[in-house]
């Protein structure tokens, strides 16, 4: 099951309380006070793990504490702090405060880390209230509490490459065809109903991150159609495909749709470098030669992937992109 969203109740541990306590030794009637401190909460911690993919843990226990401190002990002994509870998400997570919606961490890097809620400090014990004027204080402070919060955790997968289409534009055979991956693949819309990424090889060592999401329909930035659930996973891709159907009746409007609908959802994705797939080739006559060259000034490749016709050259332009350095 994947799930990309979940919301959890964390808290930190509680400090540890001072102690009162004077010195009692054979011979010294009166010793001085010698409480110790108490020790510090653990803290709640988040850690980038690459060994997990879906934030499915988190619908079965909803609830995380850390370790509380233990309290000050006599003969100047400082209580135990209290372990820190650390907490494995999948790459690509972002933590975000539930109420305020404010970004604690945006972990994409394999053991990232983000301190979410701190420890309570641990409370003074009687020896450090002595002065001069008070030579037997009986003064101490209670440990304090660990913070308590609420969060909103977020998966955004990580991929190079996202291809976003029409619902039956072709995106899952596309994605089967160029990678491992076997996501299901049927003669009608809304096949996919959760993310699927693939690795794709290419030439002899080099490989990218593929990710295909479900179809998109009008209105999908406004959360209709199951699009905009998973649109979020194509936000930190560097290039986008866009998956048109050559069978079609206005390829042209189908773009103008897919290009408003990312806008609406992000701004910023139409910065992306981007590339039409006219798809579907095998079933149009001649749609090869006479396909537009580019729509709006984006390149446009016709491809098939029953026949495997244009799926170099899709490849081969995806991979100037990623890596321009390494193309002779």
């Amino acid at each position: 099951m994947f799930i990309d969203r979940a919301k959890i109740n964390i808290r930190a541990g509680n400090g540890g309380s001072g102690c009162v306590s004077f010195r009692r030794e054979k011979y010294v009637a009166k010793g001085g006070p010698d409480g110790g401190d108490g020790g510090q909460g653990g803290d709640v911690v988040m850690v980038a793990d690459p060994n997990l993919a879906t934030l499915l843990d988190f619908k079965y226990r909803p609830h995380f504490k850390a370790e509380r401190a233990q309290h000050g002990k006599g003969s100047d002994q400082h209580g135990k702090n209290g372990r820190d509870l650390t907490i494995k998400v999948p790459l690509g997570t972002v933590v975000r405060e539930f109420e305020s919606g404010e970004v604690l961490g945006d972990l994409v890097e394999p053991g990232q880390s983000v301190v979410v809620a701190r420890g309570g400090r641990g409370g003074r014990g009687n020896a450090r209230f002595k002065t001069s004027t008070s030579q037997a204080p009986r003064e101490w402070e209670s440990g304090e509490f660990g913070e308590e919060k609420i969060l909103e955790l977020e998966l955004k997968l990580i991929a190079d490459v996202g291809l976003v289409g029409l619902p039956n534009a072709g995106k899952s055979t596309l994605i089967s065809k160029l990678s491992a991956a076997r996501p299901k693949v049927a003669d009608y819309p809304f096949t996919t109903l959760q993310p699927n990424l693939g690795i794709v090889p290419y030439r002899e060592f080099g490989s990218f991150v593929l990710a295909d999401i479900p179809g998109i329909i009008e209105g999908a930035h406004e959360g209709k159609g199951l699009g905009h659930e998973f649109l979020r996973h194509i936000e930190r891709t560097k290039v986008l495909v866009m998956l048109i159907e050559c069978t079609s009746e206005d390829v042209a409007a189908d773009f103008k749709l897919l290009q408003e609908e990312l806008i609406r959802y992000n701004p910023d994705l139409p910065s992306r470098v981007r590339v039409v797939a006219l798809t579907k080739i095998d079933l149009c006559s001649e749609v090869a030669s006479d396909a537009p060259q580019t729509l709006a000034g984006i390149p446009v490749i016709a491809i098939s992937s029953v026949t495997g016709e244009g799926l170099a050259e899709l490849k081969d332009f995806i991979w100037t992109q990623l890596y321009p350095e390494e193309v002779s």
